[in-house]
């Protein structure tokens, strides 16, 4: 029995709801929404980041990535490899928790020009680019193909899962993480 990941949920002639084999998943405007939502959550929580006591995002805690700074270059990283993907090139790396900019400063720089990148592409896309199916390796080097579109929303989908992770880590300072929920960004919109 296939599993949910490879395909277990599939329609009739191979779709899971729009997308999975040439559907519409998602069209340029939304795609641009969800870029933009993730530069302005971006930035918002590193905001709130770099005003936490001295020390706060380098301070090892019980994390996957052991630090605030450690989750965000993981975030950084793995929008680096995806955008490799998009653009159908190799990305060279061979772990997801590298730590490539090792100050908030210069991380939130390469970070907000990263996100500047996919606003960009989002702009470019129709939804003929965005079903365009896409084979890449994974980091531990399985095959992967997914649509551009399907992608592109695992990139937001992901940075939104781990942003969690940093705000769940304000708490350890006694400091309430800013609210970074696409609703908050949609009615300040």
């Amino acid at each position: 029995m296939p599993s949910e990941r490879n395909g277990a949920n599939l329609g009739p002639e191979g779709e899971a709801g729009h997308g999975r084999r040439g559907r519409e998943l998602l069209n340029g405007a939304t795609a641009l929404m969800l870029a933009q939502y993730n530069q302005w959550a971006d930035q918002l929580l590193f905001n709130a980041v770099a005003g936490l006591p001295e020390g706060a995002a380098y301070q090892p805690g019980r994390a996957l990535f052991g630090s605030m700074l450690g989750t965000l270059n993981h975030n950084y990283q793995v929008d680096l490899i995806w955008r490799a993907h998009l653009m159908g090139e190799s990305h060279g790396f061979s772990s997801r928790s590298d730590i490539l900019h090792p100050t908030l400063e210069e991380l939130a720089r390469a970070q907000l020009e990263a996100n500047q990148w996919y606003i960009d592409w989002a702009r470019r896309q129709d939804p003929a680019s965005l079903a365009e199916r896409i084979t890449f390796n994974f980091v531990s080097g399985e095959p992967g193909e997914l649509a551009r579109g399907a992608m592109f929303l695992h990139v937001v989908n992901h940075k939104t899962y781990h942003r969690g992770w940093v705000s769940q880590m304000f708490f350890d300072f006694g400091v309430k993480p800013p609210q970074t929920d696409l609703s908050v960004f949609l009615c300040e919109a």
